[in-house]
């Protein structure tokens, strides 16, 4: 049943949508491509998004304001996912509060992270977690970096068995991190895992992606854009042409459909605190994917 509250939120949301019709006219886009969760056959959209950096601002400034209008486009968009952590920044308290602002908790899927070096520390960091985000619970509950992971994956476990999460996995960002995670996922059962794959840095395809698709592992891939350095790359440079017919219209999106043209992947997490990118992001999640070719051809370029 609807209380005033949760009304008053709809009509802010629904305001914010009306006073950006860019926003509206975005979200009128063929809907985002799924991949399905192994572990539950749930569909997710393939396009999500993160909060590292983008989401580290003061509630109330121009910047939250403008956060709060690339949340609705993306919501409006047919995103979903949205991963955070505790470690970064405060981000974590800022999307619990746009969440509940703008009405979004029960159209978001929640993923945030474990970052601890105890049982009792990550005990407190939990319910530190579930007061930031403004909720009881989280659709994805991560061991951040592997940090800890053989006490803190069973834990995960635990609040899993509780009802606090529906899934658990572990995460890493770097190449270096591969082999560790491969290995875990040999030996655990797992959820999700969240690794880093881009354009120049696509060693996860050559091992990890088709060990988690082999074990019905769900993947999210965080630093497609290589932290916003391949941009710099390609300044000025036109994209590829059977890139522009395949109905690319940006880099960001050729990046991030290199990432979720693999089948492993289930979806891509960027961050960003712009509206206009937001809207650019998830057309990535629409139309035809990246083939082999394609996709080693991208590789070249950017080795």
């Amino acid at each position: 049943m609807y209380g005033r509250r949760d009304v008053l939120r709809a009509s802010a949301a629904l305001g914010l949508l009306a006073a950006s019709p860019w926003l509206t006219a975005g979200s009128a886009s063929s809907p985002l491509l799924t991949r399905t969760i192994p572990a539950s056959g749930e569909a997710l959209p393939v396009i999500g998004a993160g909060t590292s950096g983008s989401f580290e601002v003061e509630p109330g400034s121009a910047a939250y304001q403008q956060l709060q209008s690339a949340l609705a486009a993306f919501f409006a968009g047919g995103g979903r996912v949205i991963d955070t952590s505790p470690n970064y920044g405060g981000a974590d308290a800022v999307l619990g509060q746009l969440l509940e602002e703008g009405g979004w908790r029960a159209q978001c899927f929640l993923a945030t992270k474990i970052a601890a070096d105890s049982r009792e520390a990550a005990e407190r960091q939990w319910a530190g977690t579930l007061q930031s985000l403004r909720t009881d619970k989280v659709e994805l509950l991560q061991i951040h970096n592997l940090r800890d992971w053989q006490r803190q994956l069973p834990y995960a476990r635990e609040l899993k068995a509780q009802g606090k999460t529906r899934y658990v996995g572990i995460t890493h960002y770097l190449n270096s991190g591969h082999a560790e995670v491969a290995e875990i996922v040999r030996q655990q059962p797992l959820d999700f895992v969240q690794i880093n794959y881009a354009v120049n840095a696509p060693q996860a395809a050559e091992t990890l992606l088709p060990l988690c698709q082999a074990k019905g592992v769900a993947v999210l891939i965080n630093r497609a854009f290589d932290d916003g350095r391949l941009f710099a790359r390609v300044k000025d440079q036109p994209l590829p042409a059977w890139a522009e017919q395949l109905g690319v219209g940006s880099w960001a999106q050729l990046f991030l459909k290199f990432a979720i043209s693999h089948p492993a992947v289930t979806a891509v997490i960027p961050a960003t605190g712009r509206p206009d990118r937001q809207l650019d992001q998830l057309k990535a999640g629409q139309g035809p994917l990246l083939d082999d070719a394609q996709r080693r051809l991208l590789i070249q370029q950017f080795a």
